[in-house]
This record gives C-alpha cells, structure tokens and sequence, in this order.
C-alpha cells in the first residue's frame, strides 16, 4: 500500500497485534515505539503517514506526544488507542487534534474501519 505507519504502545504485545491487523489490512511498512520518547525521535525519522498512539504510557504520555507532534506537523493523522474507561483522555484527545480512537480490546472490523477512514481523512 505504500503508506507508513507507527504503532506507538508500551506493551509489547498489543503492538504485535496491531501490527497483525495492520498488516492482514495490507500495510506493511510499519514502526515501532515502546515509549513517547522514543515515538517522537523516530516520527520525524520516518515521517509516518498515520500514527497509533497509547494514551498511558511511562515517561512522556500519549497526549504529549500527540500535542508535540501536532507542533511539528499540523497535518500529521494521529489515531489514539486507549483502554476501556478512559473517556475523558479520549475527548482531550480529540480536542488535540487526533482523529479518531481505538478502544482496546477492538474487533478487527472496527480496528480496519477506523484505519481506512483516518487514511482517507
């Protein structure tokens, strides 16, 4: 598809699965990020088309990382992920810039329907 994206979570693990699903969507040049602080270095290495973004993280947070990277590129697509419950991080989020949200755990069709739209956007 051409199109590069960074997949920025703390665990491990759910970046394996959002890679699966990423890549079972036909997205194969993917990045990763453990932490913010490392998101933000390799964002502008990279330049990602859309960024996946924890909000709760160590160190730097997903919101702080969505806020600096929306200082260095106002047009950047950020989709934030966060776990159930966290719906008021989600609104300041949005309010931020991001343009959408995955709640985790998602469902694959969902997960595929919010990528295709933030590409789109």
């Amino acid at each position: 598809m051409g199109k590069k994206i960074m997949v920025v979570d703390d665990a491990l693990f759910m970046r394996k699965v959002i890679r699966k699903n990423l890549e079972e969507c036909g997205y194969t040049e993917v990045f990763e990020a453990c932490d913010g602080e490392q998101a933000l270095e390799q964002y502008d290495v990279c330049s990602p088309d859309l960024v996946l973004l924890d909000i709760t993280m160590p160190g730097i947070s997903g919101l702080e990382v969505l806020e600096e990277i929306e200082k260095r590129d106002p047009g950047a697509r950020v989709v934030m992920c966060s776990a159930v419950g966290q719906e008021q991080m989600i609104q300041k989020a949005v309010m931020l810039g991001a343009r959408d949200f995955i709640v985790k755990p998602f469902r694959p069709d969902e997960f595929r329907r919010i990528i295709r739209n933030a590409m789109e956007s």
